[in-house]
């Protein structure tokens, strides 16, 4: 395989916010994500962007709370196996840290076994339990399906966090 240069960094221009609003459509269904009650609009996050070669390769949304620490809204890489992911946490990792937050932490569903392994291994923590809330989500987005591809119904959301 040949050599490829990796890059991060918040979205330069016009173009690779399209390329942004395109991932979230097709990731999430749209630009809306619900996380613990709460609806975020992708767009107004701040973003990363990870550059394979110079070409996207996965983005990362996040958002800053001083009471709160970091929360991670969204992560995708689109060429998986490849650290995208891995690379994209750690640079969001790092801003959080510069911005003096002493924790990273994000909501995932009951389903995502493989987030939960990834995070995981990566340091995170499972934190809490929130029963029901993505059936409660299903009302603000309801689009978010009853059940994931690997036939285990969605309900719950899970807390992870991780502290820096």
């Amino acid at each position: 395989m040949a050599e490829q240069s990796v890059t991060i960094s918040p979205p330069h221009n016009d173009a690779e916010r399209a390329w942004l609003r395109q991932l979230w459509q097709a990731e999430w269904g749209g630009e809306l994500m619900v996380s613990r009650g709460r609806v975020w609009c992708l767009a107004q996050l701040e973003a990363v962007i990870a550059r394979v070669n110079g070409e996207p390769a996965g983005a990362a949304t996040y958002r800053i709370d001083p009471a709160d620490g970091c929360e991670l809204v969204s992560i995708n890489a689109i060429l998986p196996g490849r650290g995208i992911g891995s690379r994209l946490l750690a640079d969001v990792e790092a801003r959080a840290r510069a911005a003096g937050c002493r924790r990273v932490w994000l909501i995932t569903s009951n389903d995502n076994l493989d987030a939960l392994g990834f995070y995981q291994r990566r340091g995170y923590r499972i934190v809490a339990v929130y029963p029901g809330a993505i059936d409660d989500a299903r009302r603000i987005k309801p689009g978010i399906p009853l059940r994931a591809e690997n036939g285990i119904e969605i309900h719950d959301e899970l807390e992870l966090a991780k502290v820096l």
